[in-house]
């Protein structure tokens, strides 16, 4: 196990100085590229800050509207039919949307449930098996001016769905 702090240490470092003497073995000049791509970065931040505040505006009245418990109230049943507690389903609808809200999700999961339960450890495995698919194509295609995004969006909510019974199977196998 010593090995692994030891590389883990190091990687970065090491990683950072290969980069900087490749650069100077190419004599590209590494500070003008730096400080270039820092100015980029600002801008993509100001250029994606409409983006975000209107996704989360969108989920804040999503939430508050008190439309995600009566949805909820209404697939109830059938989640508990199929073995899928119910208590995560708004962490499983949420996290295609935002990374953010889904976390505090599972944080109020693991905090009323525990992190060694069923729950704690569904939406523990769950928030790691998913990503953010419709905070991340609205953000970042908007940032770049892509409007046409219907692939991506079928592929993202596909991969959230393929996570979501994944982190059920493995969960279930492993811990029940």
């Amino acid at each position: 196990m010593a090995i692994i702090s030891l590389i883990s240490l190091w990687l970065i470092p090491v990683m950072i100085i290969f980069i900087l003497l490749y650069a100077t073995f190419k004599k590209v000049s590494t500070y003008e590229a730096f400080v270039e791509g820092g100015k980029e970065g600002i801008q993509i931040s100001f250029s994606i800050l409409p983006f975000l505040v209107g996704m989360l505006v969108a989920i804040t009245v999503f939430r508050a509207s008190g439309a995600l418990e009566y949805f909820m109230g209404l697939l109830t049943p059938a989640l508990t039919l199929i073995g899928f507690p119910p208590e995560v389903f708004p962490l499983a609808f949420i996290r295609p949307i935002s990374g953010t809200a889904a976390l505090g999700m599972t944080t109020d999961l693991v905090a009323s449930y525990g992190p060694d339960s069923f729950i704690g450890r569904l939406a523990s495995v769950m928030q790691g098996s998913t990503d953010t698919t419709l905070y991340v194509l609205t953000v970042y295609f908007g940032a770049v001016g892509i409007k046409k995004m219907g692939d991506a969006l079928k592929v993202g909510l596909l991969a959230d769905l393929v996570g979501i019974i994944a982190s059920i199977v493995i969960v279930t196998l492993l811990f029940q």
